[in-house]
């Protein structure tokens, strides 16, 4: 039995390192094809520019050097870049098809222009044209991590995350799960310093670990065990702000806690009171060593809503957050006490700029 388990295991090692060699190889493959290729187009533009001037212009090399920053790796760009210059010298040093000083400027602007966008992608791992899929699935996997769990009847969130200037990545994200068998719903909302595609990566990175976290250990263990993994990443700039809420789904009972992050508000259906909670004193996470975070407690009666934000919807430059956090309250009690909107209502309700990230859940009983 132990002999059949390794030679499986050998055998999965195998497949697995064969697998990359053959990606490796393949993607190897269409770097020298696509380099090949549009060298050899460099080289027809060149015969073009000699015998149809007026259908092949010099700015043709543009076009192609456009087409070697979609395709191609910075070794392939810079002999791309080399070839196109080559052609580009002969014609007009050989006096068959002199190019205006101008034009060449333009292009040689162009090959610097590329060269330097093609290689800071490399440096960040983006290759070829497919680094644009790949953006697009780090983002789609950043607001999978948020999507909020099915609830029992009786309970829906609503939840809101907008990046700053509409930038694809935003340093606001959601995280959200259920244990207990179910009967605790527990959601995080996290504001990474930095806005938009700054903190993008590092959103991604935290919610991958945030939702590992989230449910798989006691919820007062939660903060602590977060601040714990930003001090572990030493970032330069590596601090968050959270607010972490638990919610049990049979009673109503839920736990709160703040790591330098804005209140909670509570909305009372019974007495149309809309309550601030009292969980200031944590720091913000990757700061502190250990840390104390302070946990409010409360119910959830039916009707009652609990609302969570960030601090893009709160702060305005040269004006008190308080009066920020009061904009806010009115916002929700003339949508959402009124039921005649929800955390879109409410973002749009505030009026904050655009120029951070904001992020906002409401999370109600019927």
């Amino acid at each position: 039995m132990r002999r059949r388990r390794a030679r499986r295991r050998a055998g999965a090692v195998r497949q697995v390192r064969w697998g990359r060699l053959t990606r490796r190889h393949t993607m190897m493959g269409r770097q020298i094809g696509g380099t090949v290729g549009l060298v050899l187009l460099t080289a027809f533009a060149a015969v073009g520019m000699v015998l149809s001037p007026d259908w092949v212009p010099a700015s043709t090399m543009l076009f192609i050097l456009l087409l070697g920053v979609f395709m191609l790796r910075f070794v392939g760009m810079a002999l791309l870049c080399a070839t196109v210059f080559g052609a580009l010298a002969v014609l007009s040093g050989s006096g068959v098809r002199p190019v205006p000083p101008g034009v060449f400027m333009v292009v040689a602007l162009g090959a610097v222009a590329g060269l330097v966008f093609v290689r800071s992608r490399s440096r960040l791992g983006l290759q070829g044209a497919a680094s644009d899929l790949m953006l697009v699935d780090l983002r789609d996997r950043l607001v999978a991590h948020g999507r909020i769990p099915a609830l029992p009847d009786g309970w829906r969130v609503d939840s809101v995350v907008r990046s700053a200037n509409a930038e694809a990545f935003s340093g606001d994200f959601v995280v959200a799960a259920r244990s207990q068998h179910g009967q605790m719903l527990e959601i995080v909302l996290v504001d990474v310093s930095g806005k938009g595609q700054e903190a993008g990566v590092r959103s991604l990175l935290l919610s991958g670990a945030f939702g590992g976290l989230l449910g798989a250990m006691p919820r007062e263990a939660f903060l602590p065990a977060a601040n714990n993994y930003l001090l572990d990443q030493n970032w330069p700039e590596g601090f968050a702000t959270a607010i972490h809420i638990a919610v049990r789904l049979s009673t109503g009972e839920f736990w709160v806690s703040t790591a330098g992050h804005p209140p909670a508000v509570q909305l009372h259906a019974g007495s149309g009171r809309i309550q601030r909670l009292d969980t200031t004193g944590g720091p913000a996470l990757g700061v502190v060593v250990a840390p104390l975070f302070a946990v409010h407690t409360g119910v959830l009666q039916h009707g009652d809503t609990v609302m969570l934000y960030t601090d893009g919807l709160i702060e305005t430059p040269g004006a008190d957050v308080e009066l920020g956090i009061d904009r806010l309250m009115g916002a929700a009690e003339r949508f959402v006490s009124t039921r005649s909107g929800g955390a879109d209502a409410v973002l749009a309700g505030v009026r904050a700029g655009e120029g951070d990230d904001r992020g906002l859940i409401l999370i109600h009983r019927d």
